[in-house]
């Protein structure tokens, strides 16, 4: 389902990911893990087109049959929106921004809420929903747009075990309907429970294949030591003056 060759990705000039190849086969469950700042968003960005890199991304798939879902904490839950109208949302890449709806889009809409556990919550202000409630809302909305490929940023941060228990269920019928779904995810329990496939980063791979291969010991100490080395030497870097130049 994807490539990549050599992918880098810079902020400012500091790469945030470096020399990243590798591939997630069509049809896969990948959980992608690592220490904070790792780089793992900015990889979902990244396959999505949304940064510029460095290397190369190849896609089996259109980028309009792609689902994102992106932190709770990057959505403004303040607008004044409905449950439907945010699941309707979904059918964006289908209806265009200004196209209309058809019978069959809101028939779809109202099963991916019955399949979330909201039915009834159609009309209620999404600002007025609770952090997991809200979360389901998403999940629908992802429903609708029956993409091939999905990419899932922390669906369960901060979310109670309920809710998580039943997305991660949404979770299981995708990857046996064949779906690609690639998702950060930070508890290393749900990671060794329900993802065959892991990506261990650090601003590089430092393991990726089968999960009970990657989530060892070792790896994990070794993604570490390397968050360890760059948070020092971004928080204490060599002045300019101190940095030796052979003429």
């Amino acid at each position: 389902m994807i490539r990549l060759d050599n992918l880098t990705v810079s902020y400012q000039r500091h790469p945030v990911l470096h020399h990243l190849s590798g591939e997630f086969k069509k049809g896969s469950l990948t959980a992608i893990v690592g220490p904070n700042g790792a780089g793992k968003s900015t990889l979902l960005k990244s396959l999505l087109g949304l940064l510029p890199i460095e290397g190369r991304i190849t896609l089996s798939c259109a980028r309009p049959r792609i689902a994102y879902l992106p932190q709770q904490a990057e959505i403004d839950r303040s607008f004044p929106i409905s449950v439907l109208d945010c699941v309707l949302l979904g059918f964006w890449q289908i209806s265009g921004v200004l196209g209309g709806l058809s019978p069959s889009s809101m028939d779809k809409a109202a099963s991916a809420l019955r399949a979330v556990g909201l039915n009834g919550f159609a009309q209620r202000p999404v600002g007025e929903l609770s952090t997991g409630q809200f979360q389901r809302v998403l999940f629908a909305r992802l429903l609708v747009q029956d993409a091939e490929l999905i990419l899932l940023d922390e669906p369960f941060t901060a979310i109670d075990s309920r809710t998580t228990s039943a997305l991660l269920g949404l979770i299981a019928e995708w990857h046996q309907q064949g779906r690609t779904i690639i998702a950060v995810v930070h508890d290393d329990t749900q990671v060794r429970e329900f993802f065959p496939q892991c990506l261990l980063l650090a601003r590089q791979a430092v393991a990726w294949g089968e999960t009970a291969k990657v989530m060892t010991p070792e790896h994990l100490q070794q993604a570490k030591l390397i968050a360890e080395t760059w948070e020092h030497n971004e928080a204490d870097p060599v002045p300019l003056c101190e940095i030796a130049v052979d003429l």
